[in-house]
């Protein structure tokens, strides 16, 4: 069954996801929420909160009434995986910012005299690990690491909102294609100079997905009021980056004919080449699909000839 609603909560809101989501649930005429972490320059739609500090209330009175009536509660906030090196101050920025702002929410949903019917709630592949050839699906076990650690952290801590008789889903999402963020953003200036090539011996599996149908995916779980529980939300067609390289390299049509050694990217990033760039994943959307979910960009040309045209 489906239930279509008019009103949005959203944490996480102005990173790449969140802006797009937003632009999406406005052309549908549904109103947002945005939790915010700064007032400079906030919409009249925009509600701050206080999600890592302890000794602060997470929301006053005032704000929470702001939030009556939303239906849906969708969960984006989490630190950049790829913007600093992983230091450990860096690791523990990357947990609790996920973990922290989960708790934060929930007990701002808590709180509500109606709470919303779902919480969506952003999770990543990573949590499989680098699992070399093997196919993944939800029924897959975590893989083992920093990386799954995070992920399953990620996901345990909105799960407490099952208390509170909410539906909570987690997306498990792959490499987010756009040209205006995320990873495509910063290849294809290389890719377009003829300077791009493949990382390592490329055959490590790369779990991706267009930011439509992350969208999309995004609105499906909302709507759909059987779903449940963990969704590996990628495009059905993984591919190797060996393979990625060369699509990349035919929509921009430019070569690409480098190789960029493991050791040198290790000694670039550290840990996060290991865990990100150079790890396998070959997740698959069993859930999805099974569910009747229609990918608008199942393959990798197309999807890329379509974002970088």
């Amino acid at each position: 069954m489906t239930h279509m609603v008019q009103r949005v909560l959203l944490s996480g809101g102005s990173g790449l996801i969140g802006t797009a989501l937003t632009q999406e649930l406005r052309s549908s005429s549904i109103a947002i929420v945005r939790l915010v972490r700064s007032e400079d320059g906030s919409p009249n739609d925009s509600i701050r909160w206080f999600p890592d500090r302890p000794l602060q209330p997470v929301l006053d009175a005032a704000s929470l009434s702001g939030i009556e009536g939303c239906e849906a509660a969708v969960h984006l906030a989490g630190a950049n995986l790829s913007s600093h090196r992983w230091t450990p101050q860096y690791k523990e920025t990357i947990l609790s910012s996920r973990t922290d702002s989960s708790r934060a929410l929930v007990e701002i949903l808590s709180r509500l005299k109606q709470p919303p019917k779902v919480l969506v709630s952003a999770s990543a592949t990573g949590i499989y690990g680098d699992r070399g050839d093997d196919i993944l699906t939800e029924e897959s076990a975590p893989g083992t690491g920093y990386l799954p650690d995070v992920c399953r952290a990620w996901e345990s801590a909105p799960d407490a909102a099952k208390g509170l008789g909410i539906r909570v889903v987690h997306l498990r999402f792959g490499v987010v294609l756009a040209p205006n963020g995320g990873a495509l953003q910063k290849l294809l200036p290389v890719f377009k100079g003829a300077l791009g090539g493949q990382l390592g011996d490329g055959r490590q599996w790369m779990s991706w997905i267009t930011l439509a149908d992350v969208v999309g995916a995004i609105r499906f779980a909302i709507e759909h009021e059987a779903l449940s529980g963990p969704f590996n939300s990628v495009a059905p067609n993984p591919v190797t980056n060996a393979e990625f390289t060369r699509a990349l390299a035919r929509a921009v049509r430019r070569p690409a004919p480098w190789i960029v050694p493991a050791f040198a990217l290790n000694a670039l990033f550290g840990q996060m080449a290991q865990d990100t760039l150079l790890a396998s994943t070959r997740a698959v959307p069993a859930r999805l699909e099974g569910e009747g979910f229609t990918f608008r960009d199942p393959l990798i040309d197309p999807a890329l000839a379509s974002i970088v045209r």
